[in-house]
């Protein structure tokens, strides 16, 4: 790719292009191994430069009339439209996306921006009685400050701006920190937009980095709130850093997300869900469906349906090719998605579709066989493996739901969706989709999971007012009284 930005090349975004002490850091096609581009990347020190920019920018953030910072976004909005096919080359490039993918995540990134648009026009505030004559008591949202996002590489560009764009629309200043992995579409080019929609400078910074730079970002007073998406191990981290700080974080963490098919689904319907919650994007998302759990008497035709499907799968390079699966993000993704496969065999598991490894590309693939014992049950596989593992009853089935720590989404496939609903409010997961499959994701309905998957935090509709702001209570007397002291 011949279009290296000198801009993002050389400099990082702090409020505006500015130079840094980092090393320059390559950008890897993991389709090929190529190098696609380098781009300068942030230290810790570049974090401190950040946050005292963003604090001194934010007051004026503020108070910016609520009209004028709906504008801003809604520009942001149109220019990620007129963008499309470079943001998504890269998306395409830089993380192994289809075609499809990426045009799918850039098309809810521009919906959560608009979403985003119409927050700073929302009631901030309620009027509440009171006990003592003459006073009048307001509470009300007010913004934190600097927000700190650490994105993931998968879906670079939605699962930062989930969180920037809203936190934005409630008076904050932003600094992102993306995935190395993705560091330009999900990145540099967002900077870029964002400039060129005519956001003050000082109110969004870019730092790309690897952990040290995640973790001054976490640890820095001036930082007011971490939003993180990544991994269980690393949010326990940041959750523990925060909660000894007393800091505000939101915290979406990985899954092991069951698709339960009771005996009376279509079984059609089901197995199409399946496979696409199994396999879109190679397994690399936090929803995917990662157990497979059937009642016993369909197990085979539904195994077989999906099967089939799997196997019609064209997996290769999606920047050469029309292909269904592209590259898992680097070669020790895709060695470790091969090792719990072959662990899970090794235990009893049989493979029923797909199962082989060629470099960075994985099969997708469908394991019959699969025990609460094996790793394919237990483990988040982040790969296009889909395990299947038999139940006799509800009760039994509830109960290999709750076996995971996890608690991101599941989906439950039933005739009666009466049934299927009793099932739903039994089981421990932040969202549940019944006769569908477990990769959803609306930008209006808050979003988030339970247990190993995240806090209580949640982004998306209304849930972003709370989430991106604190509360303050103002009483008010027209006069002064006196006290008996």
């Amino acid at each position: 790719m011949n279009e290296t930005s000198p801009i993002w090349k050389d400099k990082i975004y702090l409020g505006q292009w500015q130079t840094a002490e980092g090393p320059q850091a390559a950008v890897i096609g993991p389709a090929t191994g190529e190098v696609l581009a380098k781009v300068q990347t942030a230290t810790p020190v570049d974090v401190g430069r950040a946050a005292l920019i963003a604090n001194s920018a934010q007051q004026h953030w503020a108070t910016l009339p609520f009209d004028q910072k709906a504008e801003i976004l809604r520009r942001a909005a149109a220019l990620l439209k007129e963008r499309a096919e470079e943001i998504n080359r890269w998306n395409i490039r830089e993380c192994g996306s289809t075609a499809a993918k990426a045009e799918w995540e850039l098309q809810v990134t521009y919906e959560q921006a608009q979403m985003a648009a119409a927050l700073p026009m929302q009631p901030n505030g309620q009027i509440f009685p009171s006990s003592m004559p003459g006073r009048r008591n307001y509470w009300k949202r007010v913004p934190i400050g600097t927000v700190g996002v650490i994105a993931p590489w998968n879906f670079p560009i939605l699962l930062a701006m989930r969180s920037v764009f809203p936190a934005l629309a409630m008076g904050n200043c932003v600094i992102l920190k993306p995935a190395p992995m993705s560091a330009i579409c999900g990145g540099a080019l967002m900077a870029e937009v964002l400039e060129a929609a005519g956001l003050p400078e000082g109110v969004f910074h870019v730092l790309p980095g690897g952990p040290e730079v995640g973790e001054a970002l976490v640890q820095h007073s001036d930082v007011g709130m971490i939003s993180f998406t990544g991994s269980t191990a690393v949010g326990e981290k940041i959750g523990e850093t925060c909660g000894r700080m007393l800091k505000k974080c939101a915290l979406e963490l990985g899954g092991n997300n069951a698709m339960v098919v009771l005996e009376d689904a279509d079984l059609e319907a089901a197995s199409s869900s399946a496979a696409w919650g199994a396999f879109l994007h190679q397994g690399q998302i936090c929803m995917q469906a990662g157990r497979h759990l059937v009642h016993r008497s369909v197990a085979d035709k539904y195994m077989n349906k999906l099967a089939e499907r799997a196997t019609r799968l064209v997996t290769g390079d999606p920047w050469k090719q029309q292909v269904h699966l592209g590259p898992l993000i680097n070669e020790t993704q895709a060695r470790r998605v091969e090792e719990i496969v072959n662990r899970s065999v090794a235990m009893g598991a049989n493979v029923v579709a797909g199962g082989k490894r060629d470099g960075n590309f994985f099969e997708a693939t469908v394991l019959s066989g699969v025990t609460p014992e094996m790793p394919a049950f237990g483990e988040e596989i982040f790969g296009p493996v889909a395990p299947i593992t038999l139940f006799d009853s509800d009760e039994e089935a509830i109960a290999l739901v709750n076996a995971s720590p996890y608690g991101l989404a599941a989906a439950i496939h039933s005739a009666s969706t009466e049934r299927a609903q009793r099932f739903a409010e039994r089981i421990r997961v932040g969202m549940v989709h019944i006769n569908d499959q477990t990769v959803n994701n609306e930008f209006q309905v808050p979003f988030g999971g339970m247990g190993r998957s995240g806090t209580s935090g949640r982004f998306g509709g209304p849930a972003n007012l709370d989430e991106f702001t604190t509360t303050q209570w103002v009483s008010v007397m027209e006069q002064g009284i006196q006290y008996p002291f």
